[in-house]
């Protein structure tokens, strides 16, 4: 029994007949089942990570909420307008669940809504990815559930996937996008549709959305003409066509966004892309895109690729839809290539190439099994594809485990230590009004009440110049004689990157609150000397820090997945890890 129907249709851009379901078929049990099957995998596997969220998705969070309140695209009431997102889908997505009393408002059968809605729109958008595998899946197969059924356990072993579509972050939509776009070409192509007006709308339509989910998505706008010229034949004039309008209207929102931006903020590209250096990639940055192929293990890849080889020379009868999908996933490899490799752990900007690896592989390996007539042979294959994903399965556990046991900086951490942190600070030290220089911006924002100074640069422009020059003198220049922050907070690579803890001003013109011991150069806490009035306070505040803050520190010993309250909210405290309104 074959997952891929044998029967080869006319390669020609005409509509026809088709082997697999026809179009418009309805769906019958099996096919929701395995969907939602598929999407309770993914779903119990995000389970393993709690109600972590990544801090940088918290800095989203703090802008839908100010501007669903009418303070405007700015990360907190009354600060400058600065791009400190790149996500503007994500970002509506999370202003209209705010509104509708869904995101940030409180608890939702227990559970805080700011943990609850993006997880839940994370699952619903994985969902889709299982509907639109499927929708490919039956244009070639009569059992179109099997194969989703694999895709689905596919993607829900997969810890880059899984975690970073339910980090809080955009992956997930990304993901829905660029499977939608897939979706739709590989079905245009088999059915001889690829040059209708619809289809050439929907490609950039969906191109501009993955653009604007992240800014790397903007490649997927060459999806739709490389499909074109490598599958059409002869009808090159109408084709020109199609490719300039399917463009033109990938153009149109993007290029809105673009002048959105600059009569805003002022900027051709958003803050986050200066403040993390984005230049041309280099030899090296696409050289480091075969960590991939060791992360998803290189038997794996190895047997994709012998499959593919052998099954060219008498190539199945959809073969278009692997040159759908093979184009999609080399655009979803340059665009990793390009980025800047940045600290988060598991690939986070690979999330759209799983979800096509989960459609090349499903497809290749059940078309090799269905040539496989002897059954001796059909053993062997089956043999040898066990083992591989086996292996493959064995390292994705143990990714798995080490990042739930050590998950990148939860916003659930900012928020206690930074944000409450400094709030109970400037309480305890009398300070009404004050700024705070730190490197985490996400639970801050949601929490203090002091102004926040991006060590990161993400939404502060003249910081995030520096760091695109590489010029650290200036930053330091900037912050110490500019900005002169009421607070400073340095750690770990930002101390010794930009080098303010080493700066001679800093011991000038600051009281140490909280020092981790044994750090070179130091990393902790600091006040500046001026805001102090009262020395019985400042003693109060540091030993505010030596029990609370230390035990905040020790609780969270490589970080945790916890949540931190019932609601965010500005002006917080954290006295023994319990929130005071």
């Amino acid at each position: 029994m074959s997952l891929v129907a044998e029967q080869a249709p006319p390669r020609r851009e005409v509509p026809g007949p088709r082997p697999g379901r026809p179009r418009g078929q309805m769906w019958r049990w099996p096919d929701v089942l395995s969907v939602v099957g598929g999407t309770a995998a993914i779903g119990w596997h995000a389970t393993l990570y709690g109600n972590w969220l990544i801090d940088d998705a918290a800095i989203t969070f703090a802008y839908a909420r100010n501007v669903s309140e009418g303070h405007g695209p700015v990360l907190q009431p009354g600060a400058e307008p600065v791009e400190g997102f790149s996500n503007p889908t994500w970002l509506v997505l999370l202003v209209l669940g705010r509104m509708a009393g869904l995101f940030d408002r409180g608890t939702i059968a227990g559970v805080p809504d700011y943990v609850l809605f993006p997880k839940g729109l994370a699952l619903v958008c994985c969902a889709g990815v299982l509907v639109l595998c499927h929708l490919v899946f039956r244009r070639v197969s009569h059992r179109a559930w099997a194969a989703t059924a694999v895709a689905g356990a596919f993607l829900a072993s997969v810890p880059s996937f899984v975690i970073w579509c339910f980090s809080g972050l955009e992956n997930s939509l990304y993901a829905l996008l660029v499977a939608g776009l897939a979706s739709v070409l590989v079905r245009a192509a088999l059915d001889g549709r690829l040059l209708t007006g619809k289809v050439t709308v929907v490609a950039g339509v969906l191109a501009a959305l993955a653009g604007l989910t992240r800014p790397d998505g903007m490649i997927y706008v060459a999806a739709y003409p490389i499909v074109a010229v490598l599958l059409v034949r002869g009808r090159w004039a109408v084709l020109g066509r199609r490719v300039a309008t399917s463009v033109l209207v990938f153009a149109v929102p993007v290029g809105a966004c673009v002048v959105w931006r600059l009569l805003v903020f002022g900027q051709w590209l958003p803050n986050t892309s200066v403040a993390k250096k984005q230049d041309l990639p280099t030899l090296v940055d696409v050289v480091a895109s075969g960590e991939l192929v060791a992360y998803a293990g290189a038997p794996a890849v190895l047997a994709v690729v012998a499959a593919l080889g052998a099954l060219w020379p008498r190539r199945p009868w959809w073969w278009p839809a692997l040159a759908v999908l093979l184009t999609v996933a080399g655009l979803a490899v340059t665009a990793y290539s390009v980025l800047e490799r940045d600290w988060m752990a598991q690939h986070r900007f690979a999330t759209p190439l799983w979800v096509v690896a989960a459609l090349i592989g499903t497809l290749v390996g059940a078309e090799l099994l269905r040539r496989c007539q002897a059954p001796r042979s059909r053993v062997a294959v089956s043999t040898v594809l066990a083992v591989v994903l086996g292996g493959s399965l064995a390292s994705h556990v143990e990714n798995a485990l080490e990042f739930r046991d050590n998950v990148d900086v939860p916003a659930c951490y900012v928020a206690d230590r930074l944000g409450r942190g400094f709030n109970a600070y400037a309480d305890t030290l009398g300070i009404e009004e004050g700024s705070v220089l730190l490197p985490d911006l996400g639970g801050s924002a949601m929490t203090s009440r002091l102004r926040l100074v991006d060590m990161a640069g993400l939404a502060e422009p003249r910081i995030a110049a520096h760091i695109h020059d590489r010029d650290m003198a200036g930053l330091r220049d900037y912050v110490f004689e500019d900005v002169k922050p009421t607070f400073i907070h340095s750690r770990g690579p930002w101390s010794a990157g930009n080098g303010v803890p080493s700066d001679p001003r800093l011991a000038r013109d600051y009281h140490a609150l909280y020092l981790y011991a044994g750090d070179d150069p130091p990393n902790g806490d600091w006040v500046r000397k001026d805001a102090v009035t009262d020395p019985a306070a400042l003693e109060r505040a540091r030993e505010y820090a030596r029990t609370e803050l230390a035990g905040v520190d020790r609780a969270s010993g490589g970080w945790d997945t916890r949540h931190c309250g019932e609601t965010l909210h500005v002006g917080q405290t954290t006295v023994g890890r319990l929130v005071l309104e």
